[in-house]
């Protein structure tokens, strides 16, 4: 059995010992990534250089100063100002929030920054209000997918000049228009499905509570907790700054100048959930490496006919951004595959594949194992079931590869949208 193969294999054996036991996934992907090195005799420095840093350095930085903001009362505070905000119906909060991060994601940053910058007092509101910490994840997640393909955001510019060397320029617009649509649909999907509707006719008892509530001020140390927040979103909005290594500086000068007790704050950190993601991900780098990432592109050619290419493209771009980068895998990886594919096949709607490419990669990305999902499930409040959140997204992200490329098919090749 060849090595690819067998690192497909333990990915799958990973995922399902997730969904059927407590298991922390990332130690367990850890500890099969030596598995596969032993048997494709891969040195441990190779393993050691697959840890995701950068990841680890954003989930700690962001949820150490949200740990703070929890920890000092500050969200707390906020939830009873939200809920306030909304006049009393918890059942806008997820809608509000989703209009935010797609205004904020087109803006420019995109959506792994906003979703970064949003998990956080997203998921923590919820969990304080009484609302699904799934259907906020879903809600707030696909907000930031939505405007990630905005010609200003750097999934926009990327795609807009890949496909510009194969002839199809000035459609950024139209490719972005095609995101927005699925996200939209598939938000409102989450929404019916996972509680949406239900807050409308019974809000939570937390949320009932906080309207019987007065509202008091922030007092000086949540003051200071929301203006590092506020700093925090302004410098890698417009400063293009780190947001992990910022986070810990905000939170490092809130905790010099006594405005937290810090060593409360780092204890409530998730530092099961950051050890899941960055495990995970440990696996993953590692499959790319022996060639299982290029064992899945191989396959597409072999199962593709001319009528059924974006189908079958569609669903495997959206399989493996289920557990890669979108921005970083699919777009550059899949996306130079369409021309070639498309000749093999004698297919001449470039425009339909590469539309199902992009909107079946992005659509799965609230998969725990991709980083717009990670961020949620790291940034899940205390009262959240961390294992069920992992399973129930997964189980998410992984259907939505079909979901996507069935929706493509029938938009793209069937009814010959644009």
């Amino acid at each position: 059995m060849s090595i690819p193969l067998i690192s497909l294999i333990v990915l799958l054996i990973a995922i399902l010992i997730s969904c059927f036991t407590p298991l922390n996934i990332g130690t367990l992907s850890i500890g099969l990534a030596m598995v596969i090195a032993l048997l494709g005799d891969v040195k441990v420095a190779e393993i050691v250089k697959g840890y995701p840093a950068n990841l680890l350095l954003l989930l700690a930085g962001t949820t150490y100063l949200f740990s703070i903001a929890q920890t000092n009362g500050t969200l707390e505070r906020l939830a009873r100002y939200a809920v306030a905000s909304v006049r009393g119906r918890p059942a806008l909060l997820p809608l509000v929030l989703f209009v935010v991060a797609f205004a904020l994601s087109a803006l420019g940053p995109g959506q792994i920054t906003i979703s970064a910058l949003l998990a956080p007092p997203a998921m923590l509101i919820a969990d304080e209000v009484g609302i699904s910490p799934l259907l906020m994840a879903l809600v707030v997640g696909n907000g930031a997918q939505a405007g990630a393909m905005s010609p200003l955001a750097p999934p926009g510019i990327i795609s807009a000049n890949i496909v510009a060397k194969y002839g199809l320029t000035g459609v950024g617009g139209v490719l972005w228009l095609n995101m927005a649509i699925v996200h939209v649909a598939v938000t409102i999907l989450a929404y019916v499905l996972f509680g949406g509707l239900k807050l409308w006719r019974e809000p939570p008892a937390a949320a009932a509570a906080f309207r019987g509530q007065e509202l008091k001020p922030f007092d000086r140390a949540q003051l200071a907790t929301l203006a590092g927040i506020a700093a925090l979103a302004i410098g890698a909005v417009f400063f293009k700054l780190d947001i992990g290594l910022t986070a810990f500086l905000i939170g490092a000068l809130l905790s010099l100048f006594k405005l937290v007790d810090e060593g409360k704050a780092i204890k409530a950190m998730p530092w099961g959930t950051i050890l899941m993601v960055t495990g995970v991900t440990v696996l993953v780098n590692l499959m790319s490496k022996v060639g299982g990432m290029d064992l899945f592109a191989s396959l597409i050619a072999k199962m593709s006919t001319k009528g059924t290419v974006t189908l079958v493209a569609g669903f495997w771009a959206g399989l493996v951004s289920a557990y890669a980068s979108t921005t970083g895998v699919i777009l550059p990886a899949f996306l130079p595959m369409a021309p070639p594919l498309l000749k093999q096949l004698g297919g001449t709607d470039l425009m339909a594949l590469v539309s199902s490419i992009i909107v079946c990669g992005f659509v799965v990305d609230l998969s725990p194992l991709s980083t717009t999902g990670a961020v949620f499930i790291a940034n899940a409040g205390p009262k959240t079931d961390k294992n069920r959140l992992f399973r129930n997204m997964l189980i998410w992200g992984l259907s939505m590869s079909v979901v996507g490329a069935v929706a493509s098919w029938l938009a793209f090749t069937v009814l010959g949208l644009p």
